[in-house]
């Protein structure tokens, strides 16, 4: 696959590190347009490349330079929305390309509904084989977790530990061999959107949907 992306070029590692640590406000105003043209252009070109295959995931957001926090420099966050609070996270940093699932900063009525969700048979048993395959191909799952167990569910539910999940989040590192310069970089990301569908369907249908 190759639309308008190429890869990221060598030069941006260069940039990010000179951005690393606490970069002054002079580095940080030398390296502007080095950081808009050689990091985040890429990022923009790749999920439009991911866009066109696939009109799903038109709706994205790249940060600008001017959007993030100090830390934030040294890596690009891009973002495609699914549904309220459910998005496909994308990150470009000196470790390479990393890929994920978020859904975050719920509401209450959605953490209400994820619990509904999760302790019904049917689709808490989905979502528990979905998460069983995401973690044999390699994804991190986490989320902000309750350090007790809920209220109003016993404590040895089969499901007790995603019950207890507040938001869920899944991720891969991808790596940063030679195929980051190149097109193939997309693929790789349209590859493991594919393998997060699964979640992400289930996240919209039952809990971000009122």
């Amino acid at each position: 696959m190759t639309g308008g992306f190429a890869g990221w070029p060598v030069g941006a590692f260069g940039v990010l590190l000179e951005l690393e640590g606490e970069p002054s406000a002079e580095v940080r105003r030398r390296c502007r347009r080095d950081r808009e043209e050689l990091v985040r252009q890429p990022m923009v070109d790749l999920l439009n490349v991911v866009a066109d295959a696939d009109s799903a995931y038109e709706d994205f957001a790249v940060w600008r330079y001017g959007e993030v926090l100090l830390e934030a420099w040294q890596r690009q966050s891009a973002i495609v929305r699914l549904g309220r609070n459910v998005e496909l996270t994308v990150r470009f940093d000196l470790d390479g390309l990393e890929v994920g699932v978020a859904w975050w900063y719920a509401p209450s009525d959605q953490i209400e509904r994820y619990r509904a969700a999760v302790a019904d048979l049917a689709t808490g048993e989905r979502l528990a084989r979905i998460v069983r395959k995401l973690e044999r191909e390699e994804f991190d799952i986490s989320g902000d977790l309750l350090k007790r167990p809920l209220r109003g569910y016993p404590p040895d539910h089969p499901r007790a530990q995603l019950l207890r999940l507040r938001s869920v989040v899944a991720r891969r590192h991808l790596g940063c061999d030679d195929w980051i310069h190149t097109p193939a970089a997309a693929d790789r990301v349209i590859d493991a959107f594919s393998q997060l569908r699964p979640l992400a369907r289930w996240l919209v249908e039952n809990v971000s949907r009122p």
